[in-house]
C-alpha cells in the first residue's frame, strides 16, 4: 500500500510541475507549430496549443517554419503547458519575453489554422483566423487552402 500511495504521490508531483510554466532557450524549429527548447539543459519537443500549421510537403509549409523560426530560434520563451499529446510532446502557448503569444502572432499573420480539437472554444484564436482570412494574409491568399487534418488524412 505503501508503494502505491509513493507511486501516485510521485505520479501527481510530476504532473504538477510539468503544469508550471518554465523558461527555455529554443534549439530548433523543425516545423511551423513544433520545435525544441532547452529544459534542465535537456532537449524538450514543444508542440503548439490551439493551432495546426501546414505539414511539410504542403502548400506553405516553408513560410509557417520560416515565421516561427524568425520568431523564436534561439530565443528565450516561456512555455505553459497544457499537458503531453501522444507523442510525448509538450502542448503549450509560447510567450516571448515581452508578454507577446507566438501561437497568436502565427494565426494573426496567417501561417496556421485555429486548431479545434485544441481548443474548441478559443474565441481569440478563431477571432485571429478570421481576420487573417479576411485579410488573405499568408496561405490565405490560396483560396481554398487545405487544413493540415485533411491533408494528414490522405496521406501525403
Amino acid at each position: 500500500m505503501r508503494l502505491l500511495a509513493l507511486f501516485l504521490s510521485l505520479f501527481f508531483c510530476s504532473q504538477a510541475i510539468d503544469a508550471f510554466p518554465f523558461t527555455g532557450q529554443v534549439i530548433s524549429v523543425q516545423d511551423g507549430g513544433r520545435f525544441e527548447v532547452l529544459r534542465n539543459g535537456k532537449p524538450e519537443r514543444i508542440r503548439l496549443h490551439g493551432i495546426d500549421c501546414p505539414e511539410n510537403g504542403q502548400p506553405f509549409s516553408g513560410n509557417a517554419k520560416q515565421a516561427t523560426s524568425d520568431l523564436i530560434f534561439s530565443m528565450d520563451v516561456t512555455i505553459e503547458s497544457h499537458g503531453k499529446d501522444k507523442y510525448a510532446r509538450t502542448v503549450a502557448e509560447v510567450l516571448l519575453s515581452d508578454g507577446t503569444n507566438v501561437n497568436h502572432v502565427l494565426v494573426r499573420e496567417g501561417w496556421c489554422w485555429w486548431y479545434r480539437k485544441d481548443a474548441p472554444r478559443d474565441t481569440v484564436l478563431e477571432g485571429l483566423e478570421n481576420e487573417a482570412r479576411e485579410a488573405r494574409k499568408g496561405l490565405w491568399i490560396d483560396p481554398n487552402p487545405m487544413p493540415p487534418w485533411e491533408w494528414r488524412k490522405r496521406g501525403k
